[in-house]
């Protein structure tokens, strides 16, 4: 997955509050509150009154990061988590990724001589609009006669103007949230026409799904959520055989060296990586040996997590962050 939601919590410096709770009615406000508090000990006063006023708003599950005053982020859960409360140099983020789940940025389209019905996710909170150039005429007539080829022919002239409207929109969508998946359903003629004036790059990133229409989704979702699931695991695949064929970094040691020199695109963790290791001021700074770091210009090395470390290493450097179950110990996918 892509860490550029959780960049700015390594814009400002902790200690970092970590919580993680699900949703708190009435009565338990003030017990339950008091008890995540106590878990909190060291944290300044305003912390802790911008994390309460947070943790009342209404969500399933939370997962809120505050320093300094300010919750810095606060990620709504669709279901309640593990709760916890921690305090320590870097935001504790891992349970969140792993309920999270990789957010693959993508957009769902449903065409029709019309135009489309356009939902956007990633780059923010998932957002829709309609898409139409020309209203008429939209329907070939049937009254036969000389002119009736000529209608034809402005219907589909009608078609392909909405569907080049369509194509210029997700062009723009796909530059602008790097979109991985174009998940496309609805009517055939006008998908045909999309694809003809897609970018290559947008063409490259077209699943065709059947069901679906504007005025009745059916089973879209259901087709939508499938075809996220086999990009998902292709990616996943993809990046492990790349990783296999490259013999590439295992182990914290190898893979913090490969992060410090910015050389890693994915990061493959099974999970949470409960040691610790120790990191500097730097995104990048990060290591298993302590001298290792001074030697680098750290004057004094802080422990940490090491997935915290990780995690933020890799936020800071552009690189993903997949779990799979397919590798024992962390590992690193290289750009080259």
């Amino acid at each position: 997955m892509r860490l550029d939601f959780i960049r700015p919590l390594y814009e400002r410096r902790g200690p970092y509050a970590s919580v993680y709770l699900g949703a708190l009615t009435e009565p338990q406000r003030e017990t339950h509150w008091h008890s995540v508090r106590d878990q909190l000990d060291g944290t300044d006063a305003a912390t802790i009154d911008a994390l309460e006023v947070a943790a009342n708003r209404p969500a399933p599950g939370q997962a809120l990061f505050a320093t300094h005053g300010d919750v810095v982020l606060a990620e709504p859960l669709a279901r309640p988590p593990y709760e916890l409360a921690t305090v320590s140099p870097l935001p504790h983020v891992t349970p969140l990724l792993m309920q999270r789940g990789e957010n693959v940025p993508h957009l769902r389209v449903i065409v029709d001589h019309a135009g489309a019905e356009l939902s956007v996710f990633g780059g923010g909170a998932p957002r829709t609009t309609t898409v139409e150039a020309a209203d008429w005429p939209l329907q070939k007539t049937a009254q036969g006669g000389w002119s009736q080829k000529r209608y034809e022919r402005g219907a589909e002239e009608t078609w392909e103007k909405n569907a080049v409207a369509v194509a210029h929109e997700i062009d723009e969508q796909v530059r602008r949230i790097g979109a991985e998946l174009i998940i496309v359903a609805g009517e055939p003629k006008s998908r045909s026409y999309l694809l003809q004036h897609l970018s290559t790059k947008s063409a490259d990133r077209v699943m065709m799904v059947e069901h679906g229409s504007r005025s009745d989704h059916g089973q879209f979702e259901e087709d939508v959520e499938r075809a996220l699931d086999d990009w998902l695991e292709r990616r996943r695949a993809e990046l492990l055989e790349r990783h296999q064929e490259s013999s590439g970094p295992v182990g914290l040691s190898q893979v913090a060296h490969a992060l410090r020199e910015g050389r890693v695109h994915a990061v493959l963790m099974p999970g949470p990586l409960d040691r610790n290791m120790w990191t500097g001021d730097g995104g990048t700074q990060l290591s298993t040996d302590r001298a290792e770091l001074r030697r680098w210009g750290v004057e004094e090395p802080v422990e940490e997590r090491a997935d915290s470390a990780v995690v933020r290493a890799a936020a800071m450097t552009d690189a993903e962050v997949w779990f799979t179950d397919d590798v024992r110990d962390v590992a690193a996918v290289l750009r080259y």
